[in-house]
């Protein structure tokens, strides 16, 4: 054994992480096309509306604003000591249809902007490529994902980015949690499906086509930035068997290797043979080209990042369903939850982080974790959302415990450091953020940003670079 950690390593990434679409806004301006989070009235797990109806709300659209006030949002970032910022680029910025053949510069402007204002109030930019956010017209013209076509489009989108912001971001991500394309593939991958089609082969074709892109992103940015760190991203909050029943045991294991066949493939290269039978036993027939199998096993990703936010447990033919969070289940007896029904486990943190650097034996980086609440003013003005330090300071602890335990993590950014809108159901009320923003549910508010209790906690929690969790 080498690694001899016991504390967080000096260079540790801490920050937060955010989504364009969720935060952004401004969602025409300065060329910018409609991508699927814009037709989203009520989140990814409600309507999507292919052709936007005339009055009706989306919160995506405004979001908080971010487009015009990042300035102002990153120097709060910056004053909480974060070292990196986590966001996405919105491909529609960069290609409004998807498929021109030439990018649109407002948008790559904006992004250069933003990573400059980043870098230089101390935060290496953590980017995801593409972040729920494909563009609208290549799932109403094309089909998304099913499509091979859409292979080409995304790698004219990295070449423009790779080639912009080569010298200004270390850290990307191809896919946002790709193994969503199990139960939210709407979100993940712009796939609707039809009532006839045969469901599980549309989404393991498209998971092919993302594949085959992301294989070739890794290859194209390790050619145009030796330095950079390519990763893949996953939902990977767990699920436990309900019961020592073995039929509830093995049935979860079923489930559970149903979301780690996406990082099987991207990071050990090659299909599992587990997939087979998945295969045969759905009628899933993936149409592959000459050379695909050789491209994703020599093009692996160079890191793990990941979302936890709790556990659920799993019975023998329960659902095999899930939304943002993670995989659905029963109730555990043992946890409290949120609000929002979303299991609290901090012990589930230090499991999942042992659980797959002992599969993968790659570096880890947890780019989610977090706890939406309803916060609100205390008669003196301020909101004291102890309940969120507590969240916080467990899940520190567990991971420090994991990095003991001989984990390698990269860095953790907290979802998300200011109020945003929630991907799964559209609403600000769900807020996460240390920092307020005055908007509610129907997008009626000033926009102010205001510092909660926690704001100062993860300040000198960082400082501390996670010793002082008093």
């Amino acid at each position: 054994m080498t690694n001899k950690q016991t504390v967080l390593p000096k260079n540790f990434l801490w920050g937060g992480a955010i989504a364009a679409n969720q935060a952004e806004g401004a969602y025409l301006e300065d060329g910018k096309g409609l991508d699927i989070s814009d037709a989203f009235p009520n989140g990814v797990r409600g309507d999507f509306d292919a052709k936007l109806i005339s009055g009706k709300y989306y919160p995506t659209h405004e979001a908080i604003d971010f487009y015009h006030r990042y300035k102002e949002d990153l120097a709060l970032m910056e004053e909480m000591n974060f070292n990196c910022f986590r966001t996405s680029i919105a491909w529609s910025r960069i290609f409004p249809n998807g498929d021109e053949t030439e990018p649109n510069e407002a948008g790559l402007k904006f992004y250069d902007d933003l990573f400059d204002e980043m870098i230089k109030r101390g935060m290496e930019p953590v980017v995801t490529i593409s972040h729920y956010e494909t563009p609208l017209h290549l799932v109403t013209e094309y089909g998304s994902w099913r499509n091979r076509k859409l292979v080409g489009f995304f790698m004219n989108y990295c070449s423009a980015i790779f080639d912009r912001y080569k010298g200004k971001v270390k850290y990307w991500m191809t896919f946002n949690e790709i193994n969503n394309m199990r139960n939210i593939p709407g979100a993940a991958g712009g796939i609707f499906y039809t009532e006839t089609e045969n469901k599980a082969n549309t989404m393991y074709q498209a998971s092919h086509n993302m594949f085959v892109a992301n294989a070739l992103c890794v290859k194209l940015g390790h050619e145009l930035m030796p330095d950079a760190l390519i990763g893949c991203m996953m939902s990977l909050s767990n699920v436990y068997p309900n019961s020592c029943r073995p039929e509830d045991v093995f049935d979860t294991m079923q489930l559970r290797r149903r979301s780690l066949f996406f990082p099987d493939v991207m990071l050990r290269g090659e299909y599992p043979a587990y997939a087979k039978r998945i295969w045969e036993e759905n009628d899933v027939h993936v149409i592959m080209e000459d050379g695909d199998l050789e491209l994703i096993k020599s093009y692996t990703n160079d890191y793990l990042g990941f979302s936890y936010y709790r556990t659920n447990t799993h019975q023998y033919l329960g659902s095999f369903d899930g939304d943002t969070g993670g995989d659905d289940g029963l109730v555990n007896p043992y946890l409290e939850s949120t609000p929002w029904g979303w299991p609290i486990d901090a012990v589930g943190f230090r499991y999942t982080l042992n659980e797959l650097y002992d599969r993968y034996e790659m570096p880890l980086f947890c780019v989610e974790n977090g706890i939406g609440t309803n916060d609100e003013f205390s008669a003196d003005g301020k909101i004291h959302d102890s309940y969120r330090i507590n969240y916080v300071r467990d899940h520190i602890d567990a991971m420090k415990e994991a990095v003991k335990d001989g984990v390698e993590l990269m860095g953790y950014t907290y979802w998300g450091p200011i109020d945003i809108v929630s991907a799964g159901t559209g609403e600000m009320k769900k807020r996460y953020g240390f920092v307020y923003v005055d908007k509610d549910n129907l997008g009626v508010g000033t926009l102010k940003r205001t510092k909660k209790d926690s704001f100062d906690w993860v300040k000198k929690v960082i400082a501390s670079n996670g010793e002082d969790l008093a």
